[in-house]
């Protein structure tokens, strides 16, 4: 089976969750075309803010509770991530929730320089997990410049999924990330980025694409443009490159200290 992945590229009202429900909500009910994956921004729902006090909820709060009416509604996993609070600490918390409501949850490992590590707690375990039989693992922004930490030792995932709020000064650095990451892990790798401008003045042109096992482009949103792309990841093209390619069987054998 292939996946059909709905990848939105939004621009984001800063800390406002409601008014970014509802943006979300609209992009995903204009689109025609058939999908079984939704894949959002980083912090879809408040923008990348650390005002995680007053914005972080817990996994019963809004953001989950709609994230799981879209994934029924729509007979699709939804990935993204959201500020999340648990034990009186801030998480920023990946999601994937699927249409049954089984709900996957990664805290993002890799806290960027800066704020991020003030406010939040970082997360120390990788995802990965089986839906409709791919392979699915999820890393969350600057995670993708670590590759041992998204390394796919012996195959544990068919597609890396990547949720980013990435500016525009370091956009060739996400773009050359989504490539490296799909070819050292002969996988997919599909990142969902921002557009518009944030509450600290930095500016997002978007960007989000789904790259195949060759570092290939396989679909692309416009630029600077919110967008709702379906784009279409193909199981047996990965599957024939693994066994014509077998080069994941070279790759070293290692733990994480993590």
């Amino acid at each position: 089976m292939d996946f059909k992945v709905l990848v939105l590229q939004t621009d984001i009202v800063w800390e406002n969750i409601e008014a970014n429900l509802s943006n979300v909500e609209r992009l995903i009910s204009s689109t025609t075309d058939e999908f079984n994956v939704i894949l959002l921004p980083e912090m879809f729902s408040t923008g990348f803010s650390s005002n995680a006090q007053a914005l972080a909820e817990p996994i019963s709060g809004r953001t989950i509770q709609k994230v799981k009416e879209w994934a029924a509604r729509y007979d699709s996993l939804v990935i993204g991530s959201y500020i999340a609070e648990d034990g009186g600490l801030y998480y920023n918390r990946g999601f994937a929730i699927e249409p049954d409501g089984t709900a996957h949850y990664y805290d993002k490992c890799h806290l960027f320089i800066g704020w991020e590590k003030q406010f939040f707690t970082p997360g120390d375990k990788r995802l990965v997990f089986n839906y409709r039989g791919w392979n699915v693992s999820l890393c969350i922004c600057y995670d993708l410049r670590f590759p041992v930490w998204t390394r796919n030792r012996n195959l544990e995932y068919d597609v890396l999924f990547c949720t980013t709020q990435w500016p525009v000064s370091r956009q060739n650095v996400l773009e050359t990330l989504i490539a490296a990451r799909a070819i050292e892990n002969q996988a997919y790798a599909v990142a969902s980025n921002r557009i518009g401008t944030d509450g600290n003045y930095i500016k997002y042109v978007g960007g989000s694409q789904a790259v195949d096992f060759r570092g290939r482009i396989v679909g692309r949103c416009t630029d600077s443009t919110e967008e709702a792309k379906v784009i279409t990841l193909n199981k047996y093209a990965l599957e024939s490159n693994r066994e014509k390619a077998p080069v994941w069987k070279d790759a070293e054998m290692f733990t994480l200290d993590k």
